[in-house]
């Protein structure tokens, strides 16, 4: 039995760049059940030169070591900045950053990289911070994303005929204790978007129920390799971006806007049910931006059924992935080995910056993880089912 409790807060920037979500969980765990209580949790916009300069960063546009290097201080001190509103209190700083590249080749995660100088927070905070938590795993043999499946895993312990979904701008599921990237989902329907409406996404996706699917566009998108390649797998904005999407409409004739982002609906909605119904869940927790979606959530409801498929609500509707961060960093400081199940190796992950307290400095090992319970801060317990007057979620 382990009763300390640490207060953490967690910090992600996902793929839409939107902002720093932050989230503060008090955890520990009592008899291998990790106890999570939801403190408190927002969004921080990025300064508007940051956010311009990480866009210009990301794939497919180029970056050079000069960019790279000026990207992560700015982000970093964009992550100190959000970290100190939300510090007081707190023993500890999780980051997982904002993935600048993921290289993936031939089926295999060779490296991946996120920015946020880690010591921009602790300056900012005067905190230990954890962050780098991709890393390790890649250098095990996995490929270090998703991550969401080692909270999906723990909080589905007592459920085995479930499965999560998380609808980012990457679709990743976790079933049958594996986690994986299936492809697309809002990176190619926010590319199609913006391109066509000048609107960052489709909202309540009105344009998409208004199309109809063009079946040979869907095939040339359905062609890609990835979706037939075994799992563990990952991808991200490297290969799914507007230069993608734009190829492969050039094999078509044209095709009208509400059209296009039904076809997107679609190719989404297809994928990770084809990547779900050999393990037959019985049910499929859904969370990510697009649960926000009616007409993407109808169409994965029916590549599903019978499947229940439901909005995963036991967190917050917005932070689910911050307070996956505050999970990682706290199993972290705990010296609790890490099967991220994408293929690597249990090992301690993550990287730890110092505070102003030198002497603080993570805890022995001897404590194990078996489940999640979170815990509302009013006392009663949530598990998987939804508590009453709760939020979906619909993290970016």
């Amino acid at each position: 039995m382990s009763m300390t409790t640490l207060r953490v807060v967690g910090l992600i920037s996902g793929t839409s760049i939107d902002g720093i979500d932050v989230a503060v969980a008090d955890l520990r765990v009592v008899d291998g059940v990790v106890e999570l209580v939801p403190v408190r949790h927002g969004e921080v916009p990025y300064p508007d030169e940051v956010r311009a300069a990480l866009r210009a960063a990301l794939p497919p546009n180029p970056c050079d070591a000069a960019t790279a290097c000026a990207v992560d201080t700015g982000v970093g001190q964009a992550f100190g900045a959000a970290a100190a509103g939300f510090a007081e209190g707190a023993d500890l700083v999780a980051s997982l950053g904002q993935t600048l590249y993921h290289w993936v080749d031939d089926g295999r995660c060779l490296g991946t990289l996120q920015v946020g100088e880690p010591t921009w927070i602790a300056e900012a905070t005067g905190l230990p911070v954890v962050s780098n938590l991709r890393s390790r795993d890649v250098a095990t043999g996995g490929h270090g994303a998703p991550l969401a499946g080692v909270l999906d895993r723990l909080l589905l312990a007592d459920e085995p005929g479930a499965a999560a979904v998380n609808l980012g701008g990457i679709a990743n599921v976790t079933v049958d204790g594996t986690a994986f990237d299936t492809g697309p989902a809002n990176a190619l329907l926010d590319a199609a978007a913006l391109a066509r409406t000048g609107a960052p996404l489709d909202a309540g996706g009105e344009l998409a129920a208004a199309g109809t699917i063009r079946r040979d566009l869907l095939d040339v998108l359905l062609a890609d390799p990835y979706y037939a390649a075994p799992a563990p797998k990952s991808t991200g904005r490297e290969q799914f971006h507007r230069a993608y999407l734009d190829a492969a409409l050039a094999q078509v004739p044209e095709v009208a806007t509400e059209d296009l982002l039904a076809t997107l609906v679609a190719l989404t909605a297809m994928t990770v049910a084809e990547a779900l119904i050999p393990h037959n869940p019985a049910r499929v927790l859904v969370s990510g931006g697009g649960v926000r979606n009616p007409t993407l959530m109808a169409a994965l409801a029916a590549a599903l059924a019978p499947a229940e498929v439901t909005p995963f609500t036991a967190l917050p509707a917005e932070a689910k992935e911050a307070y996956l961060a505050a999970l990682l960093g706290y199993l972290t400081w705990r010296s609790v080995p890490l099967d991220a199940r994408t293929g690597g190796l249990a090992r301690v992950h993550g990287s730890v910056t110092p505070g102003a307290d030198p002497g603080r400095w993570p805890e022995p090992g001897g404590v194990t993880a078996t489940a999640l319970r979170v815990v509302p801060a009013r006392g009663r317990v949530a598990r998987n089912r939804t508590p009453a007057g709760s939020e979906a979620l619909h993290p970016r």
